[in-house]
């Protein structure tokens, strides 16, 4: 044992985790609760007793479990203090304490675990090639987000024929291999959104509302809910109302509608204008991508596993995924994350190393012109970021437009053709 009754041994590490198996000393544990069974005499009232004149025996006899827990928070504390001293751990969250073991006259043991800022080698960060493409916008996709503004604004009203993909129906399904359920109340939905069986939607595309059908009706082999996958059922099918959404038409008074458009032709070059800035913007995405790639290839950049899982478990969270979907979310997730969390390692690094942190002046700055946009004070916009826990995001995006600008300086940027 160390002198101060704690020794802490390194067990398994990698590059953003620390394990380390923790024994105190009997001797230690029994100082501790001592003057743990002394605190409690003190500050607690033991009937028969004036306060702080009750004997050690009773009092750990009457707060026993009490001072045993306050006993391992306190060593748990002093053991975590002690291991961050020894190896001068930077750590990024609290650590997990697992497999505890506390015995009468026996050392207290334990593990650590410790998730740590990994520190990463970039050696080379410049001499790259990149093509910067920026996709045409056609006249189709001018029309496409037009129709999408129409459809927007479109109310729903009855069909005048049988439903069809993007018609929304009222369907009502009672499961006729369990007759004892009470009837279930209709749906709503959308055809051809994937909101229903497949086989389904096509059985009401054939009735006409008011109608019925009676048959069998099978789950896919990949329904989400694996207890239903090739499963079968019989049913019993009825279509209420079919509706369908009566586009707008597109004229100057739509435009004005939609925004301070006196026309068709200035609403549709504003759509175009916007459609331009999507394809510019995806295009710089797509070379800070291939800039960050070819940095992790050159530098071989690893991600480690700890912090892929973590992030991974905090992806799953963030979605609402079941437990019991979690292992196969994994699987499909793993890629994005890696990308995500090699991503983060790299560009932290570089503002660390450079000192590119956005300051506090250029998020006051950041805020005023957003203000500006909104027509409030930068005190209502930094206030409402703050609420809505979003500042952090916004001092994060002004950090990697500084390192991108660091980094995109040292390399060469060439514009491809543009392409459909």
């Amino acid at each position: 044992m160390a002198e101060t009754g704690i020794d802490i041994t390194p067990a398994a590490h990698d590059a953003a985790r620390r394990t380390y198996t923790v024994a105190v000393s009997p001797e230690r544990v029994q100082a501790a609760e001592t003057a743990t069974t002394a605190r409690y005499a003190k500050q607690l009232k033991v009937p028969g007793f004036r306060k702080g004149k009750a004997p050690p025996t009773v009092v750990r006899r009457r707060f026993g479990d009490a001072i045993r827990q306050s006993v391992i928070e306190e060593l748990l504390r002093a053991s975590w203090e002690a291991a961050r001293e020894q190896d001068g751990l930077k750590p990024v969250t609290d650590p997990q304490v697992r497999n505890v073991k506390f015995e009468e006259g026996r050392p207290l043991t334990f593990e650590l675990l410790v998730d740590v800022k990994p520190e990463i080698a970039l050696e080379r960060l410049g001499g790259f090639r990149l093509t910067r493409t920026v996709a045409a916008v056609t006249d189709e996709m001018v029309e496409a987000q037009l129709t999408s503004l129409r459809e927007q604004r479109a109310p729903w009203v009855p069909a005048p024929d049988r439903a069809k993909p993007g018609d929304l129906v009222e369907a009502t399904i009672v499961n006729l291999d369990a007759p004892d359920e009470p009837a279930s109340e209709p749906v709503r939905f959308v055809l051809g959104q994937g909101h229903a069986l497949p086989g389904l939607e096509e059985r009401l595309m054939e009735l006409a509302p008011g109608g019925s059908w009676e048959g069998t009706l099978r789950f896919p082999d990949d329904h989400p809910d694996e207890a239903r996958r090739g499963q079968s059922r019989r049913v019993r099918v009825s279509l209420g109302e079919v509706k369908r959404q009566a586009l707008p038409e597109l004229s100057d008074e739509f435009a004005r509608e939609v925004g301070e458009f006196d026309s068709v032709a200035a609403l549709r070059a504003a759509v175009r204008t916007d459609l331009e800035a999507d394809a510019r913007r995806e295009a710089d995405a797509a070379v800070r991508a291939g800039l960050i790639d070819q940095i992790a290839a050159a530098n071989n950049v690893s991600v480690p596993p700890s912090l892929l899982d973590r992030a991974i478990a905090a992806s799953a969270a963030a979605y609402g995924i079941a437990d019991d979907q979690r292992g196969r979310f994994a699987a499909e997730f793993r890629p994005i994350a890696e990308a995500g969390v090699r991503r983060d390692l790299i560009l932290e690094t570089v503002a660390e190393q450079a000192g590119l942190a956005a300051t506090a002046d250029a998020l006051a700055a950041r805020l005023a012109e957003v203000a500006r946009r909104r027509g409030e004070t930068p005190a209502a916009v930094r206030a409402s970021l703050e609420k809505a826990g979003r500042l952090r995001e916004l001092e994060r995006s002004l950090t990697e437009e500084n390192v991108f600008t660091h980094l995109l300086a040292q390399s060469t940027v060439e514009d491809g053709p543009s392409t459909r």
